[in-house]
């Protein structure tokens, strides 16, 4: 028997068997072998063979495998071997691709359902693109309002304070800070733990949820234990919630009426008492003796120095060595504020003999002259140990400030001019020609200054001698 070999084949027969042998070989040939990548220049059935099989030509970034079912519709190959679905199409002469999805993850009918509603929205004459542009920018909008609604009373504190910091003198920032203090820390000074300041109540709650009668409640339970510092705080608060209502972020969670602006709430926390705590002229001698008497010498320079300075005790207990001119005899106070009698801020007084004195001695542990013993920095405020020698010498009720008051009060016995006890206290002018037409030198105030604190010293029964060496001083009540 005769073969006959057709390609692949081996046949047997006669002319008909030779004939069908070539037919199917042909048949064969023309199918494309498995291997073979789809030709891109054409539109194909999309099948998951033919998307395995796709491969990005040599040289390109990337290539497409256009879908033959669905106008539009791609195979996206990049040189890396990623592939993905992708729509494409003209809008106002303008190619718009869209990414479908990964290859893996979308199955082709999927593609394809997703291929026709871009259609569609492209037939409707709008871009896919800026209409996702859109939605994501709605679900940002609605997240920020989501957070803005959800703003704690504490959050928004943190940055209202940061937002007025600049504007701020060094006390005004110190008092919202510690209005809003959680506490439960320990004291710097002292034993014991910090009590949370008057407004920390309001930090968890949102900013929505602060209401009048929400403050009216606070102020109940305030005025039962510090009105004093109540009365400040709802002050702040007021100020912090017409703030709020400035700013775009804020506006809509602040009622239109300041729920701070509450009246109730002010009658609880009552009216801030005027105090008039003074020394009077017949309780200096005792005074004096009870102060030497004290332990610390900067304590008792500091608490005599706020008597015959007149300054605030912040102001004094913040004064530093550089700032005491022994040449001209001046001390350079940093004052509260520029309109309060200061020159940018600070304003120079003299540094009369009997305060030199109380100054020279004290041991320079630091920049401060009254310094702390065991920080560096300056001592706390001596409240304690004041409230120890006023009892000492029966003197009740008289405070820190009520120092700087007595000076201001003695200097009537002189009738000394009231422009130059409120310029070296550091009171505002009030009056035009104190503004306008009264320029007092150093010298000047000097002359005043040095004639009250004599008299002081003449009162308390201090014998005094003022060319006497610094340090040496002798006192000796009548």
């Amino acid at each position: 028997m005769k073969f006959h070999r057709i390609g692949n084949f081996w046949l047997h027969g006669g002319y008909m068997d030779l004939r069908v042998a070539k037919i199917t070989g042909a048949i064969n040939m023309a199918r494309p072998k498995k291997s073979e990548a789809p030709d891109l220049t054409n539109r194909v059935n999309l099948t998951a063979g033919a998307i395995e099989r796709l491969a990005c030509p040599a040289g390109k970034q990337q290539a497409f495998m256009r879908d033959s079912e669905v106008p539009g519709l791609r195979v996206r190959v990049t040189a890396a071997g990623a592939k993905s679905f992708v729509y494409e199409a003209k809008l106002n002469r303008q190619t718009i691709r869209r990414t479908i999805g990964d290859v893996k993850l979308w199955s082709i009918e999927q593609a394809r359902a997703e291929a026709r509603r871009l259609a569609v929205v492209l037939d409707g004459g709008q871009d896919p693109r800026e209409i996702e542009r859109q939605q994501q920018a709605e679900k940002a909008e609605q997240k920020a309002a989501a957070a803005v609604q959800a703003a704690t009373v504490g959050d928004v504190w943190a940055a209202y304070v940061e937002a007025r910091r600049p504007h701020w003198g060094e006390l005004h920032l110190r008092d919202n800070v510690g209005m809003m203090a959680p506490g439960g820390e320990h004291k710097k000074r002292g034993k014991g733990i910090t009590e949370p300041g008057p407004l920390a109540h309001f930090a968890p709650l949102r900013l929505a949820d602060v209401t009048a009668e929400a403050i009216q409640a606070w102020a109940d339970s305030e005025s039962r234990t510090r009105p004093t510092r109540a009365r400040l705080g709802l002050h702040l608060f007021h100020a912090f919630l017409n703030w709020c209502s400035e700013q775009p972020r804020y506006a809509a969670l602040v009622p239109d009426k300041n729920p701070a602006r509450n009246r109730r709430a002010r009658e609880a926390l009552g009216k801030p008492r005027a105090k008039q705590d003074a020394l009077l002229k017949e309780q200096l001698p005792a005074f004096f003796q009870a102060i030497q008497g004290l332990r610390s010498p900067a304590v008792r320079a500091y608490l005599l120095a706020l008597l015959l300075t007149g300054a605030r005790p912040g102001e004094l207990l913040a004064l530093r060595w550089e700032e005491v001119n022994t040449t001209w005899k001046g001390l350079t106070i940093r004052d509260k504020d520029a309109s309060k009698g200061g020159a940018d801020g600070v304003r120079v007084i003299p540094l009369t003999p009997y305060v030199w004195h109380l100054l020279a001695p004290l041991p320079r542990r630091s920049e401060w002259v009254f310094s702390s013993e065991t920080l560096p920095q300056p001592t706390s405020r001596p409240h304690r140990r004041l409230a120890d020698a006023c009892a000492v010498a029966g003197i009740d009720g008289l405070t820190l400030h009520g120092l700087r008051r007595s000076f201001g009060t003695l200097s009537e016995w002189l009738e000394l001019p009231a422009g130059v006890v409120a310029q070296i206290q550091g009171h505002k002018p009030s009056a035009t020609a104190e503004k306008h037409y009264r320029v007092r030198p150093l010298d000047l105030l000097r002359v005043h200054h040095e004639r009250l604190e004599g008299w002081i010293l003449e009162q308390a029964g201090v014998q005094f001698d003022a060319k006497a060496e610094p340090g040496k001083l002798k006192v000796v009540t009548a």
